[in-house]
Formats: structure tokens, C-alpha cells, sequence
């Protein structure tokens, strides 16, 4: 072929890509109109420039969580001790062991939350003793083994980063390290779109203490004629509330209704959300009081389970705990909940610590020192049960 039928050629072809031929009808793939066709336009794709993506649009704030870290900071070093070598900010927290104060020490710990009592922080916009509850459930759990709390890490996690609620949910947990006598040496914060509903948040604690390995406190040495201590307990703590608020669904009792009269020191009377939201008592003073005075039987927290689960918890085979309903002053929160949800004595029992917080099992012979020390430390208590031999079942409520 010559350069000018090449030329030809290629002039044709742009023309026709398809080859059209009138002789032979349309071109494959050309549709007719008339006496001409149209061949499908070349499939192509046509990529458009899109601007730059970052985690911002994705719904995570890195400059409100470095914010939060700088807050979290200042609030830690009110709780440090002087075995803290590396707090919050690094990748990992530096704590040395006491060494010198035990001569077999053993390490303690223990993990919690606070359950849905968190909803109705949410609903009431009450942040700031839910962090004293995180703090109070962890501390509570190792003290049952006579440990003393050292150090303490939390988990925060929520849909959309709400700085201002965020603080108010640490200085809580601050707050609540300072009366636990542990350092806040770390944590987690988790920024987390499509995860959780808007305003919504879960909490974890980690709590880590110590105690001198032969002074443990199992239940080992519960015998019949051991008396039970119950501590007083600021309200339901931070169990039952689900079926907290169940009832509340069911009833349409409304949180900022106003129950009662003022407490003293108080300027006007609580409402239900407030009441239900009081923090758990932490019980580290009295405890450690106790412990460094006179031999600790047993210590049952009463969490959730309430009195008929967690008190077989802390006894021998063939013991009994007799306990007397009638023996303390039951905060009228509880009250209303039975009155109100219908709920029969033994759910109520099973369910919620009924005004209970810690139950402490002592000697007889040391049942007065015990309530003087707990008395001078303003920590309410009464004397609530004995134990007695009996297999058949483990608690006796009377």
C-alpha cells in the first residue's frame, strides 16, 4: 500500500471506526436512523478531582481529644503518688511496686463499669458523679481481698467526642481516685462515629492494688458464730438499673420529679434523677481501717446480685449467713421501687444491695471495735446477721 492510500486509509477510519459499508448494511453495533447510522460512543471513564479527606470528616476529632489529654493531665496529678514514674500522656504508665512496705506482696485487680446507670446520666445531663461510680465499683471489688488500691485506668468511649461532658465524666473519676487513694495513671479515650447513638458513652475501669500475701482475706476461716457487718450504702450504687428503668418506663414516673424533703446541707429536696444518681460510696477508709485493726474474716461487696448472691460468695462449705432484714435503715429509694414496680422482697434482695453496700464478717469478740472505728471514720453500719452451721442453704434472710 502507497502513502497515499495509507492516508486514505486513516482519513476512512476516522471518519468510520466501525467500518460502515452501505453494500453490506450497518456496521456491527451501530444503530440505524435513516440511511446513516450512529456507532456507541467508546466506553470511557471520566475521573473527576474530589477534595482531600481527613478524620475530621469521618466523624473523629484528634485536636478535642489531644484537649481532653491536656485536662485529664492536670486532673491525674492530684491523684499521684510518689510511685508513679510515668503518667498519663505515654504509651504505657510507669508505677513501682512498694516494695519495701511488704515482704511477699501480691497484686490485686479488678475490672467493672457502671452498667446502664449510664442512661440516666445521659437523660439528666448529670456527668459528674458517674466517674466517682467507675472508680468506686473497681476499688470496692479488690478491697474484699484486703488490698489496698495503687493505681487506676479508665475506658471512655462515645459516638462524638463532647469535650465539656468529657471533663465533667473525668474530674468524676479524678474525684473518686483521690477518696480510692490511687493514681490515675492512664487510660482510653475512643472516638467512635456510628457506634454509639448521639450523646450516648461507655465506661471501664481498671483498678490495681496490693496486699501482703499471708494477709489475704478468702473466707477461709469463717466459722459459725461470726457476726456480719453491713456498711451503709448510698443508694442502689450502680446495679439494677435496668430494672431501675424499666420501672420508670412502665410507671412514667419522670426523673425531675421532687421526692421528699431536703437533705441537711441542702437548699431544696432531690429530685428522683438526683436520688438515683447519687455515686456509689467507696469504701476504701473504713475497710483499710478495719483491716489494719482487728482480723478480717470475709468482705462481700454488694453489687449486682445484691445480698443472696454475693454473701454465699465469701462462705466456707457449710456455712450460713442468718442476716436480719430488719436490722439497718433502708434508704427510701428502695422502698418506692418495690412500692411502685411491684417487685416481691426476693427480687429485691437478688437484685439491689437494699441500703447494703459491704458486708464485713468479723469475731464476736471484735464486733465493738469494729463499729467504734467505723463510727469515727462516719461510715453508718450495723450489725445485720451471724453465721451459723447449716448446708441447706447458704443465706437465711430473716
Amino acid at each position: 500500500m502507497d502513502r497515499k492510500a495509507l492516508l486514505e486509509r486513516i482519513a476512512q477510519w476516522f471518519e468510520d471506526p466501525y467500518g460502515y459499508d452501505p453494500s453490506r448494511g450497518a456496521a456491527p453495533g451501530a444503530r440505524q436512523r435513516g440511511y446513516k447510522h450512529e456507532a456507541p460512543a467508546p466506553s470511557c471513564r471520566v475521573i473527576m478531582p474530589t477534595p482531600s479527606l481527613n478524620y475530621h470528616d469521618a466523624g473523629v476529632d484528634i485536636d478535642q481529644g489531644n484537649r481532653l489529654v491536656e485536662h485529664i493531665k492536670i486532673l491525674a496529678q492530684r491523684t499521684t503518688r510518689p510511685e508513679v514514674l510515668a503518667g498519663v500522656g505515654g504509651f504505657g504508665a510507669l508505677f513501682e511496686l512498694p516494695i519495701k512496705d511488704y515482704e511477699n506482696p501480691v497484686l490485686v485487680s479488678g475490672a467493672d463499669g457502671v452498667g446502664t446507670k449510664l442512661k440516666l446520666a445521659v437523660q439528666t445531663g448529670i456527668h459528674d458523679t458517674i466517674g466517682i461510680d467507675l472508680v468506686a465499683m473497681c476499688a470496692n471489688d479488690i478491697l474484699t481481698q484486703g488490698a489496698r488500691p495503687l493505681f487506676f485506668l479508665d475506658y471512655f468511649a462515645t459516638g462524638r467526642l463532647d469535650l465539656a461532658v468529657a471533663k465533667r465524666i473525668v474530674e468524676g473519676i479524678s474525684r473518686g481516685c483521690e477518696e480510692a487513694q490511687a493514681a490515675l495513671i492512664g487510660g482510653e479515650t475512643a472516638e467512635m462515629p456510628g457506634v454509639y447513638y448521639e450523646g450516648d458513652y461507655d465506661l471501664a475501669g481498671f483498678c490495681v492494688g496490693v496486699v501482703e500475701k499471708k494477709h489475704i482475706i478468702q473466707g477461709r476461716d469463717v466459722a459459725p458464730g461470726d457476726v456480719l457487718l453491713g456498711l451503709a450504702a448510698t443508694g442502689p450504687h450502680s446495679n439494677g438499673y435496668s430494672l431501675i428503668r424499666k420501672v420508670l418506663a412502665q410507671t412514667g414516673q419522670p426523673l425531675d420529679r421532687v421526692l421528699g424533703a431536703p437533705l441537711p446541707g441542702q437548699a431544696s429536696p432531690e429530685t428522683l434523677g438526683e436520688i438515683l444518681l447519687r455515686p456509689t460510696r467507696i469504701y476504701v477508709r473504713p475497710i483499710l481501717a478495719l483491716i489494719r485493726e482487728l482480723p478480717i474474716r470475709a468482705i462481700a461487696h454488694i453489687t449486682g446480685g445484691g445480698l443472696l448472691e454475693n454473701v454465699p460468695r465469701i462462705l466456707p462449705a457449710g456455712a450460713q449467713a442468718r442476716i436480719r432484714t430488719d436490722a439497718w435503715e433502708e434508704p427510701p429509694v428502695f422502698h418506692w421501687l418495690k412500692t411502685v414496680g411491684g417487685i416481691d422482697d426476693r427480687e429485691m434482695y437478688r437484685t439491689f444491695n437494699c441500703g447494703i453496700g459491704m458486708v464485713v464478717c468479723v469475731r464476736a469478740g471484735d464486733v465493738a471495735a469494729a463499729m467504734g472505728i467505723l463510727a469515727s471514720l462516719d461510715q453508718p453500719a450495723w450489725e445485720i446477721g451471724v453465721i451459723g452451721a447449716d448446708a441447706s442453704d447458704p443465706i437465711i434472710l430473716l
